[in-house]
């Protein structure tokens, strides 16, 4: 292979290893699509926008870069700052649902009440956050969390990508730099969808006992502990 092939695979394979190595990158969506009750498709649909936007985060970036003439120690140290961003706005994010979760978890608990009917006695269960729940309030969760998704995403990096943009700049090869942009773009989100479905798909299958009022706060839970594998661990 010549150079330029060598430099494809290279970020073909990077791309992979970036993604299966980092479980925020899939296990993110599975959790959040798991607790929303969204169907395999919403779920990819969501994890796709969230990907696109956390490729071309990195895309522009290096772009812009290349054609300011910066170099590589200060384009990876803009990177870092954002990865380190994007870590601790998911942990936060993970944390306040995990929190919201708790509460919601609260308001479902159910309770009985005792009624007497003449000779008849009865109980019955019920929830009054269920019983007096609005149907704008399901739809304004769902709507609001993908963005918040989206955001932490845009501001996560792709770190591997800057350095494999340098290379075929520094040899002026535009064709090669968008050739790397397509080739890492499309495997990174190849391997997040393909993540995504099989870890869904997998939780399926498992069948494991229903979490009930407490899915919400897993869900925050796991996604916080994405968030601090990345900020203290450097996942």
């Amino acid at each position: 292979m010549n150079d330029a092939q060598i430099l494809l695979v290279t970020a073909a394979s990077i791309a992979f290893l970036h993604t299966i190595l980092g479980p925020d990158h899939y296990l993110v969506f599975t959790a959040m699509g798991k607790a929303r009750s969204w169907s395999l498709n919403k779920t990819l649909r969501v994890t796709l926008i969230c990907g696109i936007g956390h490729v071309l985060g990195s895309v522009i970036i290096g772009i812009v870069g290349i054609m300011l003439g910066a170099q590589l120690a200060s384009m990876v140290e803009i990177e870092s700052v954002r990865g380190n961003l994007a870590g601790w706005a998911l942990l936060a994010f993970g944390l306040m649902y995990f929190a919201w979760g708790l509460k919601q978890a609260g308001r479902s608990q159910r309770h009985s009440h005792l009624h007497v009917h003449d000779d008849v006695v009865h109980d019955h269960e019920h929830n009054h956050h269920a019983d007096h729940s609005h149907v704008h309030d399901e739809k304004a969760g769902n709507s609001i969390t993908p963005w918040a998704m989206f955001i932490i995403f845009v501001l996560g990096p792709c770190e591997a990508l800057i350095p494999l943009f340098m290379y075929p700049a520094a040899q002026q090869s535009s064709g090669l730099v968008v050739s790397v942009a397509v080739v890492f773009g499309l495997v990174t989100l190849l391997t997040m969808l393909a993540c995504v479905t099989l870890t869904t798909i997998g939780l399926e299958k498992l069948r494991l006992p229903a979490s009930g009022r407490y899915a919400h706060a897993v869900a925050g839970a796991s996604v916080a502990v994405c968030g601090a594998a990345i900020s203290f661990i450097g996942l």
